[in-house]
């Protein structure tokens, strides 16, 4: 899977510009402000119709200008696309793939498929446990359907027992429905349980072997997910973690009530990242929080490679600062099979490159 060449107008600061891409490894590097973040931003709109740092379209769309074009040639299970989009100022958004019209970003997906790292997944390895549960289902969300339904019930059904918990003083009544949404709870929960705790197995392996080549075999990464405590066996049948859920469950009904809050449910899950035995959280430098983060990456791009036989396009976003040169050079050339994008604000942190193709941004163009 890759995307030959890419076709912009009018999208964030770029007036026209168009691009043709290596197979390989593509370096853009310039100065801060000039437009790096958006052409890896108008690669991931392609991939699923939505931006990674935009809460709207209106947002990608030049500050002078009324639409936003964006154009791409996708090579994908050995077959060509290209996929056509245009945004327009208060009118909704045209999509084509191949000229024929794309009515959902699922569309999008069917063809191109992305694994994004920008800096702000540093807050993966030193924020809270949300952090990591976001990481997690944003993943799990792509590869499986079933989890993507059980997770957006789950959020109305823990949005509906917080209601009910929060307002049960003022009226005692609504206490009577909380039987119904806990059995309920604990059947959605059992089947994240069940997602999570495998793809967890998975991006540890992944993730161990990314980490221990990137920092010369000098440090062990090591990810634990964390439960629900009675589920002794995350790894579990369905029925198995449901049942651990329903005693966890009971166990706590008496001081949810009294403190009017949810309890009790994977909603607190968490993935514990240690480094040579240690919390990356708490003890790591920048430098290893950054490689634990792109190890993290790295073992999401395998999975979804095993998912669909083929790498997404790995786009890093100002991944090498802060790197000493070992990972540097390992994230220049070592990231091994796919496409691979990467920005960089110097230009002296190339001479590692071994093959690819560098582009130099200034003012939303290629110089």
């Amino acid at each position: 899977m890759r995307i030959d060449s890419l076709s912009l107008e009018g999208f964030r600061n770029y007036e026209r510009q168009s691009l043709i891409f290596d197979s390989g490894c593509n370096v853009i590097y310039g100065e801060n402000a000039q437009g790096k973040t958006n052409l890896l931003e108008a690669i991931v709109y392609l991939s699923c119709g939505k931006s990674p740092r935009a809460h709207s379209d209106r947002e990608l769309i030049g500050f002078d200008k009324e639409r936003a074009h964006l154009l791409g040639v996708v090579e994908s299970r050995e077959r060509r696309f290209k996929t056509d989009i245009t945004l327009q100022r208060g009118r909704r958004r045209k999509m084509t793939v191949n000229g024929v019209t794309a009515k959902t970003a699922s569309a999008l997906s069917d063809v191109l498929h992305t694994v994004f790292f920008s800096p702000e997944d540093l807050y993966l390895i030193r924020e809270g446990a949300a952090a990591r549960r976001r990481f997690m289902d944003g993943c799990l969300c792509q590869l499986r359907p079933r989890y993507a339904e059980a997770l957006a019930e789950f959020h109305k059904l823990y949005e509906h027992k917080t209601r009910i918990l929060r307002d049960s003083e003022e009226y005692p009544g609504l206490l009577a429905t909380l039987p119904d949404f806990n059995e309920r709870l604990c059947a959605v929960g059992a089947v994240l349980i069940y997602y999570r705790a495998r793809f967890c197995r998975s991006l540890a392996a992944y993730a161990a072997a990314a980490h221990r080549e990137c920092s010369g075999g000098r440090e062990e990464l090591e990810l634990h997910y964390q439960t629900v405590k009675t589920v002794e066996d995350p790894l579990g049948t369905q029925k198995e973690i449901y049942e651990a859920l329903r005693r966890h469950q009971a166990a706590h009904e008496q001081a949810e009530i009294a403190s009017r809050l949810c309890l009790s449910g994977p909603h607190k899950d968490d993935l514990e990242v240690l480094v040579n035995g240690r919390s990356a959280r708490q003890f790591c430098s920048q430098g290893q929080v950054r490689t634990a983060a792109l190890a993290l990456k790295l073992a999401e791009r395998e999975i979804h490679k095993n998912a669909m036989g083929e790498y997404p396009i790995m786009l890093l976003d100002d991944v090498l600062s802060e790197l000493d040169p070992r990972r540097q050079e390992y994230v220049l050339n070592r990231i091994a099979g796919g496409q691979v994008f990467i920005t960089c604000c110097e230009n002296d942190r190339l001479e590692a490159l071994e093959a690819g193709k560098v582009f130099h941004i200034k003012n939303g163009e290629v110089l």
